[in-house]
């Protein structure tokens, strides 16, 4: 039996937004352009209770919640975060399909962690988000992938919802249509006029049918309503580069100390490289440092090999740029060549 966690964070641009500035916490918030013709990419919940949504014009939105706080996206910022939350999907299993920045696939499976419940597994990885990001995530827990993503939607947000394989049969069964990825507004609306809403409608009309009256897809539909399609979490892609970080608890306040986290961050790097084969495919060194002003350097170094002289040197180097300001991650990484990317959405909507 396959165990699948769909990991979807919550509100994850304007939820950065409101980590870096705290005054924009307990205000209706969304991410998007400044001009009246903008599209929002994601709100805070605060606004969507207001009817804000994304790939809403700002207009509009504006119209249903006059105080909306409209911030730019930043991309870079949101990046980051999103290699975090990545960085702890690692720690439980390879078998990780990114969907989007703030969206992914886990099978979890094989997973020795936590005794291998997948149910603990998710809460872990949500607390291991939260430790790294200061962000919350919501999780989705089943024995077929596409129900695990459902899920994830059920306890929003910072919850997690588990569907069990006894439980299967009757979710299939009342659930409604348009939860199912893939089924959009038009298509829903198809199989509305055919009499079809439910899970069970369409189990009830048979394969046969569903077929003759649907076509290809509603073939597969049926294989989902019936709780014939498993699904696999794919991870076929080109690596370009493996790193591990970490945010402190406590800001380092000298060179010193982040000299001394090194061989910490190392260990853990090599592990990753055995783990998955790449210590021969090394043909950089790099090393970030983010300031406790949020301010963000890297530096780098061709090099085919692991060198600890070389990550002293760049931390050095990255470090000083920053004019004694005490630091709040550490990061080191190296690039990867000749390895097969996959092709994610890196998605503007959130």
């Amino acid at each position: 039996m396959k165990k699948f966690i769909h990991i979807d964070m919550d509100c994850f641009y304007a939820a950065v937004e409101m980590r870096d500035n705290p005054k924009l916490a307990c205000v209706p918030l969304a991410i998007g352009g400044n001009s009246r013709r903008g599209v929002l990419s994601t709100a805070n919940y605060i606004a969507r209770e207001y009817g804000v949504r994304s790939a809403m014009s700002n207009y509009h939105a504006k119209q249903l919640c006059p105080d909306l706080v409209i911030v730019p996206g930043r991309m870079a910022v949101y990046k980051e975060a999103s290699n975090q939350i990545r960085e702890v999907f690692s720690r439980y299993t390879d078998l990780v399909e990114p969907l989007s920045l703030d969206e992914a696939y886990l099978d979890v499976t094989d997973s020795t962690a936590c005794k291998g419940s997948a149910t603990l597994i998710a809460q872990q990885i949500r607390a291991d988000i939260y430790n790294a990001t200061g962000l919350t995530a919501s999780a989705g827990i089943a024995p077929i992938k596409f129900i695990a993503k459902i899920a994830s939607d059920e306890k929003k947000p910072n919850g997690q919802f588990v569907v069990l394989p006894h439980e299967i049969d009757d979710f299939l069964a009342q659930l409604p249509l348009g939860k199912i990825p893939g089924v959009g507004k038009v298509t829903l609306e198809k199989l509305n006029l055919k009499g079809l809403y439910t899970g069970k409608d369409v189990r009830e009309k048979g394969v046969n049918w569903m077929q003759q009256h649907v076509g290809n897809f509603g073939v597969s539909l049926y294989q989902k309503c019936a709780g014939e399609y498993v699904g696999k979490v794919s991870t076929d892609r080109i690596r370009k580069s493996l790193s591990v970080e970490h945010t402190y608890e406590y800001n380092k306040t000298s060179l010193q100390e982040c000299l001394d986290e090194l061989p910490r961050l190392l260990d853990e790097l090599v592990l990753r490289l055995n783990k998955q084969q790449l210590r021969n495919r090394i043909n950089k060194l790099s090393v970030k440092v983010k300031f406790a002003n949020f301010v963000v350097t890297s530096a780098d170094q061709v090099y085919h090999e692991l060198n600890t002289e070389i990550f002293v040197q760049l931390l050095t180097k990255a470090y000083q740029r920053g004019l004694q300001q005490p630091v709040r991650l550490l990061g080191i990484g190296v690039g990867i060549k000749n390895e097969p990317e996959q092709n994610f959405q890196l998605s503007i909507l959130d």
